[in-house]
């Protein structure tokens, strides 16, 4: 057999319900891979490989003697965030804060994949408490690109896209505030998803009426990150405004995942997309050269496309402060008690939401009304937004964070995320999609934006496009 580890999910989920390959060989295969490779991309930095072997040999005796799977995910090895709770399994969030701390609860992300089946190997790499678009942290370090493992991998979901990229496991969580799960897969040529708020419920939550913040799927493929949506989607009591509708049936009978039935199978002819190169923001030029050849192919498989953006007039101002809302609410306590532990990043997010007033907030709430009620009429125009998920390439892994893009200096650590962080304000789905590499071979994706819970069109439109150029299927170079 070809080295499993390369194998997309939905491959490997039917070979281990034909019991072509046993959960014990495709977690071993992966933990070899990740003991060979990760020392260089810092990827899993917390790592439960003895109870995954244990899980992997419970799976595989449920199918013994003609037993049913565990669900759809059975058998998978998987990785989890280091911002989710883990039960028994060290959960640092990337503070020395809590660098010795062990959950004694799963988040509901981390109940739900190993109900369906999924083994974990660990904890995917983050950016001190999730701050920033970059993935380095006091506790374990930087995670390196593996396209070049001298250049970032993005964040906050970085170590999961790099694991991802390096076939260290087939399926990650992430969340997303202002393009976590975006921006790292777009850096490492995976696929990340923003699902619509409410879409993947987040149990337990500091603010379960917060829209903003979401958890979500990232796979090395669009189908696998469906076939994650699926497992993570649907209503929870506990969740003000989880949507209720719930996950499509994606087995079959025999229990093999039917992705490429109905839900995933599109034909694009008369799909209307809205193409914008840079969301009137600054775009580093080998992003747009990337980029272009994106529009073509959109047009070539039957899409109507047509240079058009929604009016995001207020979005910044919109993002900015119910993101320094939040840092200062929720986070406010270790700011007082722990300011000196705190980075840069934490802190600057902090102080400015203690600068907040009641006018900021409700400026925050008219704005966001008036931009919501404006990408609902672009909408009705259009069924996608195309449209850069990054600003720049992969940056040197040393950097804070990027300074100027194409010579125009930036002002806060936040600048170039807004390509990704607008569309957050939207309350719209959206998808980064690998779509190109630049002339050094840096990974670039394309970021699609679908109607107000969309979520299953949008990602029927991301494949479409994924199978039109076969970018999802090269490896970076360093883990061949």
């Amino acid at each position: 057999m070809t080295d499993p580890c390369l194998l997309d999910a939905v491959t490997l989920a039917g070979l281990l319900r034909r019991r072509e390959i046993s959960s014990r060989e495709l977690v071993a295969a992966h933990i070899a891979r990740i003991e060979t490779y990760d020392g260089v991309i810092n990827a899993i930095v917390t790592r439960d490989f003895e109870r995954a072997m244990e899980r992997a040999a419970a799976a595989d005796q449920a199918l013994a003697g003609g037993g049913a799977p565990l669900g759809l995910l059975h058998g998978l090895p998987v990785a989890h965030k280091d911002l989710v709770d883990t039960a028994g399994v060290r959960t640092t969030y990337g503070s020395p804060i809590f660098a010795d701390n062990v959950p004694e609860r799963d988040a509901l992300v981390v109940e739900r994949m190993a109900r369906a089946g999924a083994i974990s190997l660990g904890k995917t790499n983050v950016p001190e408490f999730g701050a920033g678009s970059h993935t380095v942290n006091p506790v374990f370090g930087a995670t390196h690109n593996p396209w070049d493992p001298s250049r970032s991998a993005g964040g906050s979901s970085g170590g999961a896209a790099a694991a991802l990229a390096a076939r260290f496991v087939t399926l990650a969580d992430g969340s997303d505030l202002g393009g976590s799960l975006r921006n790292p897969a777009n850096f490492c040529n995976v696929v990340g998803m923003r699902p619509s708020p409410g879409r993947v419920p987040v149990w337990p939550a500091a603010d379960v009426a917060d829209q903003m913040a979401v958890s979500g799927p990232m796979g090395r493929t669009v189908a696998d990150t469906a076939l994650l949506l699926a497992v993570l989607s649907g209503p929870d009591p506990r969740v003000l405004l989880a949507l209720d509708q719930a996950p499509p049936a994606l087995a079959d009978p025999a229990g093999l995942p039917a992705f490429l039935d109905g839900r995933l199978d599109r034909d694009l002819s008369g799909v209307r997309i809205a193409w914008s190169p840079d969301l009137g923001v600054p775009v580093e030029p080998a992003v747009l050269d990337a980029l272009a050849p994106a529009r073509r192919i959109l047009a070539a498989l039957g899409a109507s496309v047509s240079d058009a953006a929604p009016d995001l007039t207020g979005a910044d101002e919109v993002f900015r402060t119910l993101r320094a809302f939040s840092f200062a609410s929720f986070r406010g306590d270790i700011y007082r008690d722990h300011r000196d532990r705190l980075g840069p990043n934490m802190t600057w997010n902090i102080e400015r939401g203690f600068e907040l007033t009641r006018s900021d907030l409700t400026r925050a709430s008219f704005l966001r009304t008036a931009v919501a009620e404006r990408v609902t009429e672009f909408l009705d125009q259009f069924d996608v937004l195309a449209c850069p998920v990054s600003q720049v390439v992969p940056f040197d892994v040393t950097l804070d964070w990027v300074h100027e893009i194409d010579g125009r200096p930036l002002s806060t650590y936040l600048d170039w995320m807004a390509s990704c962080y607008l569309i957050s304000v939207t309350g719209l789905p959206a998808i980064s999609v690998p779509a190109g590499f630049t002339a050094h071979g840096l990974p670039v994706g394309i970021q699609l934006v679908g109607r107000r819970r969309g979520d299953w069109d949008l990602l029927a439109v991301a494949r479409a496009f994924e199978s039109a150029t076969g970018h999802a299927a090269r490896l970076p170079p360093t883990v061949c």
